[in-house]
């Protein structure tokens, strides 16, 4: 059995978590709801242009605290709202990772 069933079958990762994740919740969230929320986080707060949401986002992708698609590990929020909103910053810790 590979290593990703095993964990399916309910063996726990050895991971860290985000401060708001749980093994024993599911955390994936669709990407049709990451664009409601976004959407809705930009009704209400200044946003950044869609070059600089991009260029974020890419950041975030390649960061090793991204954890399943969506979420830092390091505040717990989900990225792509993160990234769209203008008074938002990088939680890396020592050294933003969008500068």
């Amino acid at each position: 059995m590979n290593s990703r069933l095993s964990m399916e079958a309910g063996q726990k990762s050895e991971r860290s978590l985000c401060k708001g994740c749980d093994d024993q919740y599911d955390v994936q969230i669709s990407e049709a709801k990451l664009a409601r929320l976004v959407e809705l986080a930009s009704r209400s707060r200044p946003v950044v242009a869609d070059a600089e949401y991009e260029r974020r986002l890419s950041s975030c992708y390649s960061c090793p605290a991204l954890q399943y698609g969506s979420t830092c590990r390091y505040c717990g929020c989900l990225v792509q709202v993160r990234a769209k909103l203008l008074d938002s910053t990088c939680p890396f810790p020592y050294d933003s990772r969008w500068t």
